[in-house]
């Protein structure tokens, strides 16, 4: 489970004494947005960043119930959190303000106060805006402590905040909800129907975070290929015309999205990757399986045939065109040869970059109660053959990149003195020495060698000109 740590400004904009905000993320990068989100709504209260939870004024567990056993990592953080909170004030300190908010908190809010009466506040990923609300009513212990309600569109008219600091990459969330029904997937019942932001909002926060220094977003979404805002003329655009109207705005040079489906993966959209210079050569493309029966089962509503002619069609029209995908093995009723077919599938597009997992059951999913549920054992096995697979192709993708000159978007600090990391359009990390004078610039970088996670180059002659 990936972890991120998000916190508030370092100034109280009132001049009071700064409270402090600890909040703690799990999984996707909605959830890494929605923290951001989170800590912007809370800033105008006085909550400062601090790093750890035993310093914290308030702490936001923002969960993701994706990953296997999420709702009991989250109780095993809270009974951390109930002791640490315990101890504070038996040593006469302040009162810490315990929320969890995310995935989870949909899922399960009524059995998290139950079973964890430590807990102060449960909110929704569509009732962030409503913290400032339910933290005043919870210190003065009356009113609603539960804001689960789905109504997007109240949320991002609510957070219309400034945003806290960024770098020069941003997440930018333009779609939610998911309607596709996957068999083993919880997003439906967590995150909603499908639904998107205005064109004329997206564009605005773009504006923002490009004043703020930020050269790349990341288009984030459940399903964001389906995006369907309402454009300029009223009528729904497509993400394609969403991705035109960015590319218009200045300093805005670097255009990515995550996560797609293939269903959703239109005609235009496929064009504007091979018309598009903003539009980045990086497409996370999920298939799940390679068996048509599996994916049947999975109600993915694609086949592997279909996903194969649509990875054709999109790299005819972006040759350089690097994929990413999701994988599960081990779902209910895979057989061996089903597995050999995601493996022949996997040869057959190749893969810059992979998450694989093991099946897992989600409560409430018409999967966790389907027959034929794999041994633990199978499916291990399953997952670090099709891993060994995916590693080989990354590896082999990275060492292609040696003596290619690549344009870097220099980001932050390396470990080294001297040293910068940036992106290459391909979302690899490219280590580069006497080069931390041009963070938030990109500049031509000739890559000398690509390992697993990483390029290593240098930088040319001209670089100290660069854009």
């Amino acid at each position: 489970m990936t972890e991120t740590l998000v916190a508030a400004p370092e100034t109280d904009e009132a001049g009071a004494a700064p409270k402090r905000l600890f909040i703690k993320t799990y999984g996707c990068q909605m959830n890494v947005y929605d923290s951001g989100r989170m800590a912007d709504v809370l800033r105008p209260l006085g909550y400062a960043p601090t790093d750890t939870a035993e310093d914290a004024d308030f702490v936001i567990l923002n969960t993701c119930h994706i990953r296997e056993k999420a709702a009991e990592k989250v109780y095993s953080e809270l009974g951390k959190l109930r002791e640490m909170r315990d101890l504070r004030l038996a040593a006469g300190g302040a009162r810490m303000t315990i929320a969890v908010a995310g995935c989870v908190a949909q899922a399960e809010g009524e059995e998290i106060m139950r079973r964890q009466p430590a807990v102060d506040l449960v909110v929704g990923p569509q009732a962030y805006h409503q913290l400032p609300e339910l933290l005043t009513r919870t210190a003065r212990a009356r009113g609603e402590r539960i804001g689960a309600d789905f109504a997007p569109n109240e949320k991002f008219d609510a957070l219309r905040v400034p945003r806290g600091g960024e770098g020069v990459t941003a997440f930018l969330t333009v779609q939610e909800g998911c309607d596709k029904f996957c068999s083993f997937c919880v997003v439906p019942y967590t995150r909603g129907a499908e639904w998107s932001r205005p064109v004329a909002d997206v564009l605005a926060e773009a504006r923002e975070l490009t004043a703020r220094g930020v050269r790349e977003v990341t288009l984030l979404g459940q399903n964001v290929n389906a995006y369907d805002g309402e454009g300029p003329d009223g009528t729904p655009s497509t993400l394609a015309r969403l991705a035109y109207a960015l590319a218009e705005i200045p300093g805005l040079d670097r255009i990515r999205y995550t996560t797609s489906h293939p269903n959703d993966m239109s005609d235009d959209l496929i064009a504007a990757h091979g018309e598009l210079e903003a539009l980045m050569p990086w497409l996370h493309l999920p298939v799940q399986s390679g068996s048509d029966r599996i994916l049947r089962l999975m109600n993915r509503k694609h086949g592997r045939t279909k996903y194969i002619e649509l990875v054709e069609r999109i790299r005819e029209a972006r040759p350089d065109m690097a994929l990413s995908g999701d994988f599960i093995v081990g779902f209910p009723g895979e057989t061996e040869a089903d597995f050999e077919q995601t493996m022949d599938l996997v040869q057959r597009v190749t893969y810059a970059g992979a998450f694989s997992f093991m099946y897992s059951p989600r409560p409430g999913t018409p999967a966790a109660t389907m027959a034929g549920q794999v041994p633990e054992t199978v499916s291990r096995a399953r997952l670090h053959a099709l891993q060994a697979l995916l590693t080989e192709q990354q590896i082999a993708f990275n060492a292609t990149q040696a003596g290619r000159t690549l344009p870097v978007l220099f980001e932050r600090k390396g470990r080294h003195p001297g040293q910068a990391v940036g992106r290459s359009p391909y979302l690899q990390s490219v280590h580069v020495d006497d080069a931390d004078h041009l963070i938030g610039r990109i500049v031509p970088v000739m890559i000398e060698s690509g390992q697993q996670n990483s390029l290593t180059g240098r930088l040319q002659h001209k670089a100290a000109h660069g854009a």
